[in-house]
């Protein structure tokens, strides 16, 4: 039996987020100048059930990523509940609204989209240095 090391699962985890990330600036770039758009971002991936996994069994403490349940007067208030599995959300960081409603800002996307990329590299570093590592280790060098 293979098991997977927790940082190569978090890496992981890691780099498909930033994958995901990169596709929805991608759309919001892509309808910068579409009528009543709203920029989207991605949430952060939750790593609690890494940490479960991994620490639990350590003793470590644990960590849950909240849960918003939506009450009737939320409701009434226009408010809906989040999707189950998508972690798309509105994004509440854009400097300004066109008048025709559309909030992206290509200066704020490309700003993301470059963060984007150094996460990734930094990612992808971390992955070939540990694979280094366990090649190394194993006594495949």
């Amino acid at each position: 039996m293979t098991t997977v090391p927790p940082l190569l699962t978090g890496i992981n985890q890691s780099m498909k987020h930033l994958a995901e990330r990169q596709r929805v600036i991608a759309e919001n770039i892509a309808n910068s100048e579409t009528p009543r758009f709203k920029a989207q971002e991605v949430e952060a991936p939750d790593f609690s059930s890494l940490l479960a996994a991994h620490g639990a069994a350590a003793g470590m403490a644990r960590i849950t990523r909240p849960r918003i349940q939506i009450t009737s007067g939320m409701s009434a208030l226009g408010a809906t509940p989040p999707r189950a599995g998508n972690n798309i959300v509105a994004d509440r960081n854009t400097s300004e609204t066109k008048p025709d409603g559309n909030n992206v800002t290509l200066e704020e996307q490309l700003l993301k989209m470059g963060q984007v990329q150094a996460d990734f590299a930094a990612m992808t570093n971390l992955y070939r240095k540990q694979m280094a590592l366990l090649k190394s280790a194993i006594g495949r060098n």
